[in-house]
């Protein structure tokens, strides 16, 4: 198979342990030719660093690790360029226009990587037997990383000031992410699981105690029912980030670069 040449955009987080990844040969079939970031990053990228317009003659695939922003700026002219593209802020798929346009274009194809959440297989699996009746999500995370511009200050000293869980938003798929940019894709990525944004119930808690990120989903419906409970440790560098957030997306990069052995 031939080996694809990956571009990565955003060098944070996600795209740091990615790349580092890539440039080590660590994904079989995957080259990590270039990297895109609005920051000059010198020799901190292990390779070179170009603008978006160059990415697309360079690469056949383009990760996104940089936010929802890029999604909706550059998503459908990667696509139309002939590139494929793999989303990690599946958060910008709430957009149902943008959504419905990304998966319409081409000739490249959209992707989309499961990031903090397990599950989502048996959910679409399940999804073909039929609706499920009821899906709800509680995602859990230390409060400071979940502060947004929006909050008045009663509720930002709620949280601030918070001796145990607090809740700091309740409401479906469609609306969370757009609260919450950086830290509720997990919301959208089930929503897309179970192909209904407004499904899935979602409550966004603060908890000063929360040193694990935790996702609990359960659905069910006349076929089942299901639970699935995650607890990941923050990222260093980023606590809205879990730490295995990149290493989802490296599963998805090499179950594109053809690995055997693959958990489809």
């Amino acid at each position: 198979m031939r080996t694809r040449k990956v571009g990565i955009v955003g060098w944070g987080a996600i795209g740091r342990v990615v790349g580092t990844a890539l440039a080590e040969g660590r994904v079989p079939g995957a080259e990590l030719v270039c990297v895109i970031d609005n920051r000059p990053l010198g020799e901190a990228a292990p390779a070179a660093q170009v603008t978006f317009a160059e990415a697309l003659e360079l690469c056949d695939l383009i990760v996104e690790a940089a936010g929802q922003g890029v999604v909706r700026e550059w998503g459908e002219r990667v696509l139309g360029s002939g590139t494929d593209l793999l989303i990690a802020s599946t958060g910008a798929l709430t957009d149902e226009d943008l959504a419905e346009r990304l998966l319409a274009a081409g000739p490249g194809r959209v992707y989309f990587t499961g990031g903090a959440v397990g599950g989502l297989d048996l959910l679409q699996a399940v999804r073909s037997l039929g609706p499920l009746n009821e899906v709800s999500l509680v995602t859990t995370k230390l409060p400071a990383t979940l502060e947004q511009p929006w909050m008045d200050e009663e509720l930002l000293s709620r949280m601030r000031s918070a001796a145990g869980p607090v809740e700091v938003m309740c409401g479906t798929a469609r609306e969370v992410p757009v609260r919450f940019p950086k830290s509720t894709n997990v919301a959208a990525s089930v929503a897309l699981a179970v192909g209904d944004l407004d499904a899935v119930r979602v409550r966004v808690v603060a908890d000063p105690g929360a040193h694990r990120t935790t996702h609990v989903v359960e659905a069910s419906g006349p076929h089942g029912a299901y639970r699935f409970e995650v607890a990941h440790l923050p990222d260093p560098g980023n606590p809205a980030t879990s730490q295995v957030v990149p290493y989802a997306v490296l599963r998805s990069l090499a179950t594109l670069a053809g690995r055997t052995g693959q958990i489809l």
